[in-house]
């Protein structure tokens, strides 16, 4: 366990950044549940909104959602019925995924580990597999929604 493991409790830390993201975005209250000890889950994801992370951290936040959890949360920020994976839906999981890593990197920081953050990045299809660092720290924190489940994934190594 790496010494930010053990001031940190990060799949804590997720659930509480999202939980405080939808609540006060989209007034929704979420509970999330760590799945990173189930080992490798399966997630049925058709967008995929990812935040790089440097400094002290370097790997990514992603936001992988089903179509239709995308377009749910994206009507709730937009106020009106979303039709389809469109630019807004990019933009507004996008937004998600940046401000989870936002609460992520103030924790970082009351922590004493500096993270950047880069411009989120966004992928839509049915089949797509992401890969990242070798050897990296992953966390998995499993949300239901109304309209189904979505997930917040963290893979790190430290600087």
């Amino acid at each position: 366990m790496t010494e930010i493991e053990k001031q940190l409790d990060l799949a804590q830390e997720i659930i509480s950044a999202t939980q405080e993201v939808f609540s006060s975005m989209l007034m929704i209250d979420v509970t999330g549940e760590d799945i990173s000890a189930s080992g490798r889950s399966v997630i049925q994801s058709n967008m995929t909104s990812m935040i790089g992370l440097g400094g002290g951290v370097r790997g990514m936040l992603a936001v992988h959602c089903p179509a239709e959890v995308a377009k749910a949360i994206t009507g709730g920020f937009l106020g009106m019925e979303v039709e389809e994976l469109d630019e807004d839906v990019k933009d507004a999981i996008g937004e998600i995924a940046n401000m989870v890593a936002g609460n992520l990197k103030i924790a970082y920081a009351n922590g004493g580990v500096n993270v950047e953050l880069a411009i989120p990045t966004s992928v839509i299809g049915k089949s797509f597999r992401l890969s990242g660092i070798g050897g990296a720290i992953r966390h998995y924190v499993s949300f239901q929604l109304e309209s189904g489940p979505f997930w917040v994934e963290l893979m790190y190594v430290l600087s």
